[in-house]
């Protein structure tokens, strides 16, 4: 498979699949749409639940009520000992970061999720953000390692085993409930556009 053709709108995880059955939706097609988020938010919030997390600076968030509700999010998972996939993907993050601008910490939220959360500690994970110039709205997030793993698990990203973590970046627009992933190691030419069509969608 060529990279190019590993980047592509891809059916809604599987992990979500509770939410489109929640909201009467369809599991199918390029990106699935868990909305209208208006009739969603009680059955997003009850999946998602505010499982709390700890990021970069030691703050504590609610999973869905701070860093869902309301927003754009993209999100993917590393661990700060990572030497081959982990690094390459946040720097493409990081490009991502530049292009979402002033939006970046307002409207959309970047969260890179610990799946080592045990050894990544707040200061471990601060460390490795400053390696990307992490702006306010680049969350890197670790905790309780039960706390993390429930995260992960809703999000699509949970591993057995640290080295497994996925290289799957996902996408979702709460507000409209658009959910889309797209393979983390494109290009990020590649990636960009996918990130605007779910930051850009109106419902």
């Amino acid at each position: 498979m060529s990279r190019r053709l590993a980047v592509q709108e891809l059916p809604l995880l599987a992990a979500l699949a509770l939410v489109v059955t929640c909201l009467g939706g369809s599991a199918a097609g390029q990106g699935d749409r868990l909305g209208p988020a208006a009739a969603g938010q009680d059955a997003a919030h009850a999946y998602f639940t505010d499982v709390v997390l700890v990021d970069q600076d030691g703050k504590r968030h609610r999973l869905y009520s701070d860093l869902i509700a309301g927003k754009v999010v993209v999100v993917n998972s590393f661990f700060t000992t990572c030497e081959g996939v982990c690094p390459m993907m946040a720097k493409s993050l990081a490009e991502i970061q530049s292009y979402l601008g002033d939006r970046l910490g307002k409207d959309v939220y970047m969260l890179s999720i610990s799946v080592d959360a045990a050894n990544d500690t707040p200061p471990r994970v601060k460390e490795f953000s400053r390696r990307y110039e992490a702006r306010p709205g680049w969350f890197f997030l670790t905790g309780d390692q039960q706390n993390v793993d429930f995260a992960l698990r809703k999000l699509g990203q949970y591993a057995e085993q640290k080295e497994a973590h996925t290289n799957v970046i996902v996408i979702g627009n709460e507000r409209t409930g658009l959910w889309k992933k797209a393979f983390g190691m494109a290009p990020v030419d590649q990636l960009l556009p996918i990130v605007r069509s779910v930051v850009e969608d109106k419902g």
